[in-house]
């Protein structure tokens, strides 16, 4: 009885909307929200960074350069070095995890180091996110993997370099798409139980 009212009453604000438009429905008419997109404005908000490396951009930058970038735009919030201020802390804590006071860093806990430059263009800094460049954005991973020794304290990284470190934590994650895994967690339990 309820879905059925539901029902009638979805329907009904399909015929208003419509009528309110000025016209009958379309036999696909939708909620009407929004507009068309075009393939350019789609390219251009498609800036995801792949766990292994695809869309990163080109350009390169180096240790030295994110230094002084991290502390002119990431140091206030972050602390010195990634550690110690009013944001998460960025660096330290590899081989915590299984710990009783687990610290979960991007050396620590992060599994693929190209998602640290898909996140550093995507959200920061925090006041103005997007707005630095692709070397600005190189360089910043490359400083704050070379805090933690993953890469050394002269390095430049770019896509080739950047897709090709091996993080600290890469082994602590289980794929579930490798076990083609379809979302049930049932099904995965199943699975693993009977040796499938």
């Amino acid at each position: 009885m309820r879905r059925s009212i539901l029902g009638g009453a979805a329907a009904l604000l399909v015929l208003a909307g419509a009528r309110a438009r000025g016209g009958a429905p379309a036999a696909t008419a939708g909620p009407a929200l929004g507009r068309p997109v075009s393939i350019d404005v789609v390219r251009a908000w498609d800036i995801t960074v792949a766990s292994d490396g695809a869309g990163l951009s080109p350009g390169e930058g180096s240790v030295a350069e994110g230094h002084v970038l991290y502390d002119a735009k990431c140091r206030s919030c972050h602390g010195p070095a990634g550690v110690g201020g009013i944001a998460d802390r960025l660096t330290g804590g590899i081989g915590s995890l299984a710990s009783d006071k687990p610290v979960k860093t991007v050396a620590s806990y992060w599994p693929y180091a190209p998602t640290l430059f898909d996140y550093i263009r995507r959200a920061m800094p925090l006041t103005a996110p997007q707005s630095l460049g692709d070397r600005d954005v190189y360089s910043l991973v490359a400083y704050l993997l070379s805090i933690d020794g993953i890469v050394a304290a002269d390095a430049a990284l770019d896509a080739s370099g950047l897709a090709r470190i091996r993080m600290p934590n890469r082994t602590g994650f289980v794929s579930l798409a490798r076990q083609h895994f379809d979302g049930n967690a049932e099904h995965a339990t199943m699975a693993r139980a009977t040796g499938e």
